[in-house]
């Protein structure tokens, strides 16, 4: 596999979010009809902790320095995520990371921040877990990514990741840690993208930094909200949840375990949550067959022994 530099994997996840938004991706994932939106913006209203999809009171501005715009949250996501692909490169398969893309974006129109720029994207880890970087970027690990079952089942993880970008629980995170508050006045003069690294330090280092258990639970009532409201099967997320808590605590899912409540709690915090509200919608879309197959993974050639 070719080992792109860092700084060319950027520009390889743009030609693939253009490639996704040439191919008209709300047209072609158009589930019009299938869902009853009355029902599910009363459902965002009554209760899952959003009082309406576009008034939810956890995404309004936080600040990053002063009051932060999308495109000050999005140079700071393009740094972290830059930085994350630098440890984990991107799977080499175009056509998984268009698929993804289309589904992502598909998701991300039915939130209440539909407007970014957002850019998904499958890296190259064994491992088992998901990231979300502010202003739209998105990643799902080919361990992750292997466990699914159906395009369902993608569609409400990443709907859990988008729904973290939504509400700026990382944004928050790294307010509470003083990380923003260290370059708050070199960002303030704009003195050029070294103020945007004195904040976000290792991208990887900080996608992998746990949020609390509430902002897990928001992201999981919301992303099942999201998902949903897009066409899918309500039990996108929590199947996988349920997976993932059957299988038990294995290496591949040790960092999951570390930045995530146990499966087992999110999964009680999500059936507290759903109560009953949709139970009367009519079932939505798993589509097993349209989730797009992963290449085999790269072989590791050992290094000589000096």
């Amino acid at each position: 596999m070719k080992n792109f530099a860092a700084k060319n994997r950027l520009p390889l996840l743009a030609a693939l979010l253009a490639a996704t938004m040439g191919s008209g991706c709300a047209t072609a994932f158009d589930f019009g009809g299938l869902v009853d939106k009355k029902a599910l913006d009363q459902i965002a209203r009554d209760k899952l902790g959003v009082k309406s999809d576009a008034s939810n009171p956890s995404d309004t501005a936080i600040p990053l320095t002063g009051n932060p715009t999308d495109a000050d949250e999005e140079k700071l996501g393009r740094e972290i995520a830059g930085r994350l692909l630098g440890a984990a490169p991107l799977v080499q398969d175009d056509k998984l990371q268009a698929y993804v893309n289309k589904v992502g974006r598909y998701v991300a129109s039915q939130s209440s921040r539909s407007d970014l720029n957002w850019t998904f994207g499958v890296i190259e880890s064994p491992s088992v877990n998901a990231f979300a970087a502010p202003g739209g970027y998105v990643f799902v690990t080919r361990g992750l990514y292997a466990m699914l079952q159906s395009e369902a089942e993608l569609a409400g993880i990443l709907a859990h990741e988008i729904a973290h970008v939504n509400a700026r629980h990382h944004v928050r995170l790294m307010q509470k840690q003083r990380v923003v508050a260290m370059g708050h006045e070199a960002l303030l003069k704009k003195t050029g993208d070294n103020s945007v690294k004195m904040l976000v330090g290792n991208g990887a280092e900080i996608c992998s930094r746990a949020l609390d258990k509430g902002a897990e639970f928001e992201a999981d009532r919301l992303g099942v909200f999201y998902a949903t409201r897009a066409g899918y099967d309500t039990y996108g997320l929590p199947a996988v949840l349920d997976r993932l808590d059957a299988a038990g605590a294995t290496d591949a899912v040790t960092l999951l375990y570390k930045t995530h409540p146990l499966p087992a709690a999110r999964l009680d915090a999500i059936d507290v949550a759903l109560d009953g509200r949709y139970d009367k919608l009519e079932p939505g879309l798993t589509l097993p067959a349209r989730l797009a197959k992963l290449p085999p993974a790269p072989v590791v050639k050992p290094t000589a022994a000096k």
